[in-house]
């Protein structure tokens, strides 16, 4: 005889695949798409730079000088992000600690649509870094929210899963905005490169319809909710007291390392190819093929590298698995950058790349979360995850004053592969989370 309809438990109790239920999905489900369109308008400018900084600088596009500038305004505007970003990170962690979680997540996102779909009516490079600095700010703070209300809401056997599955949308994202830059410069305004950047940036109001689903379907953590009823408000001093610091350290050690040496690769991936199609006389019309090659290798390495962490984490651990990744990303970079590859193979070898520097990354939604207790999470993992933007802002800028040429470029993004190597010195201060249960 069936059982009545009354008997069945509610949609959002039932179980579905990993074990969660369709309410947790829908949480999951939310900050995947709040951080895939977060690297989506993050990583937007750097697909449009060698058209839009010579346009704004009223220089020849594709001239030496336009080359040049282009490298010069890349990275400083890349570490200007970064500082943006990190300024961000720490401000809305504490905000997301004090407010909550799913109001955190929307503010930010409609904060870095916004500031990103202005950078298309900028009439000059002052005006269009006054936009991306706004964009920074809400693409800092919305990781430290989502990756909190993810740990949060999952069940604990399937934490790892569930962010590494979160952090799947950044390489998802970048395909996105390869795709979207290439179907708008490359394809629809192919002849106008010159105003096709523009509309590249215009994408960037998508985010906006998404953070209308996260307002309307999603609650705040009941995690949170108890929690944050109970203690005091957070501050960031406290991850400095002598309960913490050991946290705080193996936290930013491992974050610093692996963002250095991504944004000192990753923001010069789409120059590099650019250069490559310039350098050939072959392929100098192929310049956004070839750009798109190079970051789609880079994307799809990402995005195994990060699933890849699910088993390296579990079954060997947190700290075997950043010395693994890190050794393969000095590896990774410094035989794509220095050795002799005929142009194509070059940009395939962004692969490896993504794989290892861009891979590791999936690990940092679930492993700085672990780290600390509910009433400082946000705080905790946002000033990790984001403070040591400050110091990786350093990276692109340094690449930057290279003299412009493809060769000083490669050879300066060779000497980023020792970065991974100096991270493993830190080794002994990284702290062992598996099998920890998340702390209230």
């Amino acid at each position: 005889m069936e059982a009545p309809a009354s008997s069945a438990p509610p949609a959002e109790s039932r179980t579905l695949l990993l074990d969660m239920t369709g309410y947790q999905w829908l949480v999951l489900f939310a900050a995947w798409l709040g951080w895939g369109f977060d690297v989506f308008d993050g990583l937007l400018f750097n697909y449009v730079a060698p058209n839009c900084i010579p346009t704004l600088l009223h220089l020849k596009l594709g001239s030496h000088e336009a080359q040049r500038a282009t490298l010069q305004w890349t990275g400083g505007l890349t570490s200007l992000l970064l500082l943006g970003w990190a300024t961000g990170g720490v401000l809305f962690g504490k905000v997301a600690d004090h407010i909550g979680r799913t109001r955190t997540l929307l503010l930010t996102m409609a904060l870095y649509s916004v500031g990103t779909a202005a950078c298309a009516f900028a009439p000059n490079i002052w005006l269009l870094i006054l936009f991306r600095v706004v964009a920074s700010l809400g693409i800092g703070g919305e990781w430290a929210a989502g990756a909190a209300m993810v740990a949060e809401v999952v069940p604990e056997k399937r934490r790892v899963e569930a962010g590494a599955l979160l952090y799947t949308s950044a390489p998802v994202g970048l395909f996105l905005a390869t795709y979207v830059t290439y179907q708008i410069a490359g394809v629809l305004m192919k002849g106008s490169p010159e105003i096709s950047w523009r509309y590249v940036f215009l994408s960037g109001l998508i985010p906006a319809a998404v953070a209308f689903l996260v307002r309307v379907f999603v609650k705040e953590p009941e995690r949170w909710k108890s929690t944050a009823a109970q203690v005091s408000l957070p501050r960031v001093s406290e991850l400095f007291s002598p309960q913490f610091r050991a946290l705080t350290i193996s936290g930013f050690a491992t974050a610093v390392t692996a963002l250095i040496t991504w944004w000192s690769c990753s923001a010069f991936i789409p120059l590099i190819a650019t250069k490559l199609a310039q350098a050939s006389p072959l392929t100098a019309a192929l310049a956004e093929q070839w750009k798109r090659i190079a970051t789609n290798s880079f994307n799809l390495g990402g995005l195994i590298g990060t699933m890849l962490t699910i088993p390296a984490s579990k079954y060997l651990g947190r700290k075997k698995m950043f010395l693994i990744y890190f050794l393969l990303s000095a590896a990774s970079v410094m035989t794509t950058f220095g050795l002799a590859l005929a142009p194509v193979t070059r940009l395939y070898m962004c692969f490896l790349i993504g794989l290892t520097v861009f891979g590791v990354f999936g690990s940092f939604t679930y492993y700085l979360p672990e780290l600390f207790p509910t009433r400082l999470r946000g705080t905790g993992a946002g000033f990790c995850y984001n403070i040591g933007r400050v110091i990786a802002a350093a990276g692109p800028f340094l690449v930057s004053r290279s003299s412009g040429s493809l060769e000083s470029a490669m050879h300066a993004l060779f000497w980023v592969g020792i970065v991974p190597l100096v991270g493993l010195l830190a080794m002994p201060w990284v702290i062992e989370t598996r099998g920890r249960a998340l702390a209230d």
